[in-house]
């Protein structure tokens, strides 16, 4: 694998993974907004860790990224980039309604997330608990 370009830290991670795209368009999109999170220098968002971009290979339509501890948020290959979705008003609500009931409680917090990440351009609609980790209550 080939650095998608020079890193911006001298971070060396101790642990990477590789996740592998069987589509195109998912692969493009992923590797769109980790080099846009790269660019803009941001690890976490709102105390959410978010892994940090190592390299690309287009022929393998491989991304490797460190590996992060909870809380995080992750897979972005269904977000789209610089472009808000373009859904009617009834799917946007019913969208919303399922995303609530899904997170109950923290729901709240998972809105301040995806605003957060639209600051950066990104529209992530596919936001799921196994996309987002939040810190345990150690009570």
């Amino acid at each position: 694998m080939v650095p998608s370009s020079p890193p911006k830290t001298t971070q060396n991670p101790d642990f990477s993974r590789v996740k592998f795209h069987r589509e195109k368009r998912p692969f493009e999109r992923e590797c769109c907004v980790y080099q846009r999170l790269r660019e803009e220098q941001t690890t976490r968002i709102l105390g959410f860790n978010v892994p940090q971009l190592l390299s690309i290979d287009e022929e393998f339509r491989a991304i490797e990224m460190t590996i992060v501890r909870s809380p995080f948020l992750l897979d972005f290959a269904d977000a789209l980039l610089d472009q808000a979705p373009d859904f009617s008003e009834d799917v946007l609500r019913q969208w919303e309604e399922d995303k609530a009931e899904t997170f109950g409680e923290r729901w709240s917090e998972v809105t301040d997330v995806l605003t957060a990440l639209q600051v950066f351009g990104i529209h992530l609609l596919d936001i799921n608990p196994h996309n987002i980790s939040f810190l345990q209550d150690t009570r």
